[in-house]
C-alpha cells in the first residue's frame, strides 16, 4: 500500500521508522526540530539500508533512498498531503502535547495520527479534533528488523483506523498486534521490564555477573522462545506442572526497584553502553557504527534462520 507519510522526529527511532516505511512503499517526509538530528538521520538510514541490501534483504541503494525519503526543517511542510503521521519524538508529555497542537493545525483532517510512545498515554495529549483518527502504533528497534508493531486504538478512535494499520504493517512483512486496551509497555515491554528487575536484583546481589546471566538467557530461556513462545512452551511442559509451580510460589516476585548499584555504578564511572564504549561490556575501542552494524548483520541472520526454521505459534 503506497501513501504518504510524514514522520515527526529523526533520532534514534524516527529516521528507522522513516526507513521501515519506505521500504514498505511509502512515501516519506522527515523532520526534526533539532537541525544536526535532521542532518544525520540520511547516513544513518543509508548505513542500515547497506547492511539490509549486503543480506539480500533488498535491493535498493542510496539513490533510491534520497528519492522515496526527504528531510524538511518545516513542520507545515513535512505535514503537506500526509495521510499517515508516524509522531516519534521524545517521551515527554509537554513536547509531545505541543507538537500534536502543531499537527492539528498543519495535518490534512483525515490523517491518521499514530504515536510510537513506548510507555505514555498519548491520547489525552492529542486534541479532541484528532481524536476519531488516533492511535498508538509502537515499534522495537531497530525497527527494520524486530518485526513486531504494537497497535492501539485511542477511546474514540474510529475502529476501521487500527485495522488499517495492522493490514498496513502485515503487508510489509511485519508483524502487528491489536490491543484490546492501552497498558504502559503493552506486552514485550511489560514483560521486559519484570525480567529486568529480577536480573538487576541477580546482578546487584552478586548471584551472578553479566556475563552468566547473559549466559542463562541466551542459552536457557531464549532458545526455545522462538519457536514456542511462552505459553506454548507450557503447554509442552505441561499445564499441571505449570499449575504446581505456581502453587508452590517457590519464587517470589521481583521487587520493584527504581535503581541498581551496579548500573549507578558504571554511569559514575562514565560507562553508559555502546555510545561510550563500555557498559556491562568493554567494547575495546570499537565504534558504536561498527558495532550496530554487527548487532545489525547478526540480528538478520539470526531472523533468517528462524524464517527458514518457522515458529510453531501460530
Amino acid at each position: 500500500m503506497t501513501m504518504q507519510v510524514a514522520v515527526l522526529g529523526a533520532g534514534l527511532m524516527g529516521h528507522a521508522l522513516a526507513l521501515v516505511h519506505a521500504l514498505g512503499g511509502c512515501r516519506v517526509r522527515l523532520t526534526d526540530t533539532h537541525a544536526p538530528t535532521l542532518a544525520r538521520a540520511p547516513s544513518l538510514m543509508s548505513a542500515a539500508l547497506a547492511t539490509l541490501r549486503e543480506a539480500g534483504e533488498t535491493p535498493h541503494d542510496d539513490a533510491w533512498l534520497a528519492r522515496t525519503i526527504t528531510t524538511h526543517a518545516d513542520l507545515g511542510e513535512t505535514l503537506e498531503g500526509a495521510e499517515l503521521v508516524v509522531e516519534a519524538i521524545t517521551e515527554d508529555p509537554d513536547a509531545k502535547r505541543a507538537l500534536f497542537a502543531a499537527v492539528d493545525g498543519l495535518a490534512p483532517a483525515d490523517a491518521i495520527i499514530a504515536s510510537n510512545t513506548s510507555y505514555l498515554d498519548p491520547f489525552p495529549l492529542i486534541p479532541e479534533a484528532r481524536q476519531h483518527r488516533a492511535a498508538i502504533a509502537h515499534w522495537y528497534t531497530p525497527p527494520y528488523l524486530v518485526d513486531l508493531v504494537d497497535i492501539v486504538a485511542g477511546p474514540s478512535c474510529d475502529p476501521t483506523i487500527p485495522l488499517a494499520l495492522r493490514d498496513l504493517y502485515a503487508g510489509m512483512g511485519k508483524r502487528p498486534i491489536v490491543m484490546r486496551k492501552f497498558v504502559p509497555g503493552f506486552i514485550a515491554n511489560r514483560i521486559q521490564a519484570v525480567v529486568s528487575m529480577e536480573l538487576y536484583a541477580l546482578l546487584d546481589d552478586g548471584v551472578a555477573d553479566a556475563a552468566e546471566i547473559d549466559a542463562a538467557v541466551i542459552h536457557g530461556l531464549s532458545l526455545r522462545m522462538p519457536l514456542l513462545g511462552h505459553m506454548m512452551k507450557a503447554d509442552f511442559t505441561g499445564l499441571t506442572l505449570t499449575q504446581k509451580a505456581l502453587a508452590t510460589a517457590m519464587v517470589p516476585p521481583p521487587p520493584q526497584r527504581k535503581a541498581s548499584t551496579t548500573i549507578d555504578a558504571l554511569i559514575a564511572e562514565g560507562a553508559t553502553g555502546v555510545a561510550s564504549g563500555r557498559g556491562f561490556y568493554d567494547y575495546g575501542g570499537r565504534t558504536p557504527a561498527d558495532l550496530f552494524a554487527e548487532r545489525d548483520r547478526k540480528l538478520l541472520a539470526l531472523k533468517r534462520a528462524l524464517r527458514d526454521i518457522g515458529s510453531m505459534v501460530p
